[in-house]
């Protein structure tokens, strides 16, 4: 079940994804959120297992900022569930397009966007491939899928 979360359920998540390195604490996540934003988690039998968090850019783009889905849950649909729900509330919320940045070492996720008609709109390059950041944007006028 996707539903709209906490800034806590999410970090509880994010704690459980070993790729994100644990980058953040909960205090930076929470003043990273400061304004308008969107977070959403995944619960399967009542337990958190995946989370996205977004918030606007300007007055027509949505950026797609942080998520993943714990070891155990994926290749369960869960990320894919994700996006279609924030996709859906992006798009009845107004926004044209919704961005978001990934890299090389996520290549699962880039599986996931590319597949989801998201186009490359930028890499940035570091000197090291895995760091490399890649920005996709995906316009939202034909989305209709439900979950």
């Amino acid at each position: 079940m996707i539903r709209v979360g906490t800034v806590e359920e999410a970090y509880e998540v994010f704690l459980n994804i070993p790729e994100l390195d644990r980058y953040l604490s909960l205090q930076e996540m929470k003043d990273k959120l400061s304004g308008e934003y969107l977070i959403l988690v995944a619960e399967v039998e009542e337990l958190l297992v995946g989370f996205k968090i977004g918030h606007p850019k300007n007055n027509t783009e949505y950026y797609s900022w942080l998520g993943g889905v714990v070891p155990t849950y994926r290749h369960a649909g869960v990320a894919q569930e994700l996006l279609i729900f924030q996709e859906n509330w992006v798009k009845s919320s107004g926004f044209k397009c919704i961005s978001v940045k990934s890299m090389n070492r996520f290549p699962s996720m880039l599986r996931l966007l590319i597949k989801n008609s998201y186009k490359i709109k930028e890499v940035e390059f570091f000197g090291d491939s895995e760091r490399e950041r890649i920005h996709f944007v995906k316009a939202l006028g034909e989305i209709t899928r439900k979950i």
